[in-house]
């Protein structure tokens, strides 16, 4: 369970620039690629959110920095509603929401409510050698109308949860952030899934 409810549960008590940074590079495409647990919260997702997108993309971040503890800034997606996030969002046609979860296999689970992005990004991870499935997993599934990746203007976005163990093999310190080196893996996996949304 998430310790606070919501954004404004959240920022009555953590601080701006202290416990947690908002990032954000607007562009003009109709595309915003996200990481709404960054940072500290869920490691590595903030680089793979920030690749993903490069100079063609927007780009949102929402990333704990806190020394320990970042998991308490966890709000679950169908509940996220940091103000500038919701608003690239709802700027955007589609939302690919770029998260973490524990597993130690190499998976990349896939959901949200775009079925044909999903099959697309699927295929291409697939074919490059990841293991990648549609998301059935309660909790993973990216179904639900509030989640912030089905905020877009079509109401379908995409959510990728990568597992621990990928996240791992894709930085050779994925542990401590200010040497975090990316590995080959990592770029691989950036291009396919930039292949996946060109």
């Amino acid at each position: 369970m998430d310790k606070y409810a919501n954004y404004n549960d959240l920022k009555q008590h953590e601080r701006e620039g202290e416990d947690y940074v908002v990032i954000l590079r607007e562009d003009n495409s109709r595309i915003a690629v996200i990481a709404p647990h960054g940072g500290g919260i869920e490691p590595g997702t903030v680089e793979i959110a920030d690749a993903v997108a490069g100079a063609e993309h927007t780009f949102y971040a929402f990333k704990g920095i806190k020394k320990k503890g970042n998991a308490v800034l966890h709000i679950t997606s169908n509940r996220f509603d940091e103000p500038k996030g919701v608003g690239i969002a709802k700027n955007a046609d589609v939302v690919v929401s770029i998260h973490g979860y524990h597993g130690k296999k190499n998976k990349v689970y896939i959901g949200g409510r775009n079925r044909d992005l999903k099959s697309r990004i699927l295929h291409v991870l697939n074919k490059a050698g990841f293991q990648a499935e549609i998301s059935t997993k309660q909790g993973l599934r990216g179904q639900h109308p509030e989640n912030i990746c089905n905020l877009c203007r079509t109401g379908e976005g995409v959510q990728l949860e990568i597992s621990r163990g990928l996240r791992d093999r894709m930085f050779d310190n994925l542990g401590r952030r200010s040497w975090r080196k990316k590995t080959g893996l990592f770029l691989k996996f950036v291009d396919e899934l930039r292949e996946a949304l060109r």
